[in-house]
């Protein structure tokens, strides 16, 4: 049985490509290392802690011994590198923990897995010729968008933040592996997720959370920032498609082609409150509350995901109205029930 290495395993992603990985693919173990900070939970992993196929430990990509010891005991055949700060707020506020984590962490993760799979540039250790690092970013290092148009895999990056200037600086690293050292890696670059297992600080959850509480929801400016989204589930099995059919070195964009405005988006979530969990008269459109807008907030996001389509054979397949109620309703059972 081969074994997998999946960072930030039991974050919102992560977590959700672990149990989709373990239902699909049973002749592979997970390893899954993370460094359970506030966006990681161990409750996020349900079932799979206790599957035989999986190992979870606890513990940092920046600490390369422990990094190299995982390989080495486990000999490690694929790397799914989800591990990563990403809050944008957060990342205003403090941004050196991003660069750490997100360019740290992933040259550590990079640069262990290419000197256990390979002998030098360009020649791989007898064996591990399949061995892949699969990079999993974020559609916000090409920066903003107006009112038209897409980004594609070819778009220059132009980040706005430290989070999408610390995920730029990760892509580049992988990149550059595979064009200095002939290391077989692939990059996704993904439209915002939504689903079940996300953390409380992100947008759906902040929406459904406030208004299940009675309290404001709080959007920024007037809500007119658009984005993509891409239910989670559909994510994961993206991801195990371009892993296993992409060509080395390419770059696959990812999305829902799902845009919204954020104003919209919250309506549209309150709409479905009102029809799942009622409040004692009155709608909870009532609570919706614009406050200033962050720094550098970014207008639009959304990406052409013609590629994928075309070379891999993926498409989002979820509709978005049953992917948000099946969100809401994992929340309400999760915390509201």
């Amino acid at each position: 049985m081969k074994s997998v290495l999946v960072t930030g395993g039991a974050g919102f992603i992560g977590s959700n490509f672990v149990l989709y990985w373990l239902e699909n693919f049973t002749n592979w173990k997970v390893i899954n290392l993370d460094c359970l900070t506030y966006a990681g939970n161990l409750e996020n992993l349900d079932w799979a802690l206790h599957h035989p196929n999986h190992k979870f430990i606890k513990g940092d990509i920046c600490d390369r011994e422990l990094v190299e010891d995982i390989f080495h005991k486990y000999d490690i055949r694929a790397v799914f590198h989800f591990a990563a700060e990403s809050h944008v707020d957060n990342s205003i506020a403090d941004p050196g923990i991003f660069v750490r984590t997100n360019v740290l962490g992933t040259y550590t993760v990079l640069d262990v897995a290419y000197r256990y799979w390979m002998k030098g540039p360009f020649v791989v250790r007898p064996g591990y010729e399949e061995c892949r690092f699969h990079h999993i970013s974020t559609d916000e290092v090409y920066g903003t968008l107006g009112w038209e148009g897409k980004f594609s895999e070819e778009s220059p990056y132009a980040p706005n933040s430290p989070y999408s200037a610390s995920k730029a600086g990760s892509d580049m690293l992988v990149r550059s592996y595979h064009k200095t050292y002939g290391m077989n890696v692939v990059i996704t670059n993904c439209s915002n997720n939504y689903g079940p297992r996300q953390h409380l600080e992100k947008f759906i959850p902040t929406v459904i959370r406030t208004a299940l509480s009675r309290k404001p929801i709080p959007i920024y400016g007037r809500g007119e920032n658009v984005r993509d989204w891409l239910y989670v589930r559909d994510h994961c099995e993206a991801i195990a498609m371009v892993f296993f059919k992409a060509k080395s070195g390419q770059t696959y964009n990812i999305g829902g082609e799902n845009e919204h405005k954020n104003i919209e988006l919250a309506n549209m979530i309150c709409d479905l409150l009102d029809d799942m969990k009622p409040m004692n008269g009155g709608s909870y459109k009532e609570l919706i509350t614009f406050v200033p807008d962050r720094p550098g907030h970014d207008l639009r996001y959304a990406l052409d995901i013609s590629k994928i389509k075309r070379e891999i054979g993926w498409y989002p397949k979820t509709d978005f109205k049953s992917g948000l109620t099946e969100t809401i309703r994992w929340y309400i059972d999760k915390y509201f029930a």
